[in-house]
């Protein structure tokens, strides 16, 4: 944490929970009227170009060249921005917000068991025993107690379904936050904007196969402009403001500090889908209160030591 910055990383992480929490609540309902090819693409291309302008206007337009980093920009941008939004988004025409959010808890467990993986870092015996109770968490939410019953349903369009697909989106974005430290000398506007090209680009080639394979549907301007708040809201809002937002918060408050106050993201879907007429099942909150406490345990122990 820098000195004397307490203040600013609050308001700023504040600000990131206010911008991200209604994101899946809020898509949730769109992906009624528009289908998730197609409000992923619009969502980045909106996004996109405040991005592009924003690096211009404040680091000039030299900083809108990838230079010798083409390469790992692309595969980072395919995978972070492409991938995720594909999984993310399509799983959420299936699955129940809260679910996904609980889900996209996990990414820092999931970047440990990562990190351990490729570099042989292996985490304490403490960690690794919150990330297994993290885990289990999610498998108690996503099955709702009945994991046998879950698998058999596999397949059937059904909420586990939805639910796998935002885990592969979670596992997207991990690689993607991982990448992200390969691009020294770049600021986090210069490099979310050079990922976020090829990534939308990725986006509108994976929708046009999509509508001509008979998945996706060409939405009519009719059904865009009865949505546009939302989509003002997921361009503006969840896009720009959000990640800014999150990134100047790492700087002032510290990845530790930030993590714990993410877990607010999914207690707050989980408040907002009761307070729109959600009935949860006992198991649900459940498996809900095992994920984030098994987080902010390690959270605390981590800074500890």
């Amino acid at each position: 944490m820098i000195p004397g910055s307490l203040g600013k990383g609050v308001a700023w992480m504040l600000l990131t929970v206010l911008v991200w929490a209604p994101m899946f609540p809020t898509a949730k309902r769109a992906l009624r009227v528009v289908d998730a090819f197609a409000l992923s693409s619009i969502r980045y291309a909106l996004g996109g170009v405040i991005f592009i302008a924003l690096v211009a206007a404040i680091e000039g337009r030299r900083a809108l060249r990838f230079e010798d980093r083409v390469v790992p920009a692309v595969v980072l941008g395919l995978i972070g921005i492409t991938g995720f939004n594909t999984f993310v988004w399509g799983g959420l025409t299936y699955a129940r917000p809260e679910h996904a959010a609980i889900i996209m808890a996990i990414q820092t467990p999931l970047t440990a068991l990562l990190v351990w993986v490729l570099r042989g870092q292996r985490p304490a015996n403490f960690t690794i025993g919150c990330i297994a109770l993290a885990i289990v968490g999610v498998l108690v939410v996503v099955t709702r107690g009945d994991p046998l019953g879950a698998i058999a349903s596999l397949g059937k369009g059904d909420e586990l379904f939805g639910d796998i697909l935002v885990f592969c989106g979670a596992l997207c974005w991990v690689t993607y936050t991982m990448g992200s430290g390969t691009f020294p000398g770049w600021s986090s506007l210069r490099f979310t904007a050079l990922t976020i090209i090829p990534g939308g680009i990725g986006l509108l080639a994976v929708n046009a196969v999509a509508l001509g394979a008979g998945v996706a549907v060409m939405p009519d301007a009719a059904a865009v402009a009865s949505i546009w708040p939302k989509i003002a809201y997921f361009a503006l809002g969840t896009v720009v403001l959000g990640v800014l937002a999150f990134n100047s918060s790492v700087k002032h408050l510290g990845p530790l500090n930030v993590m714990l106050m993410l877990n607010v993201i999914p207690v707050s879907v989980f408040g907002i889908e009761a307070a729109l007429g959600r009935a949860f099942a006992p198991i649900e909150l459940i498996g809900a209160a095992l994920v984030i406490g098994a987080l902010v345990a390690n959270n605390f122990y981590l800074r500890r030591r």
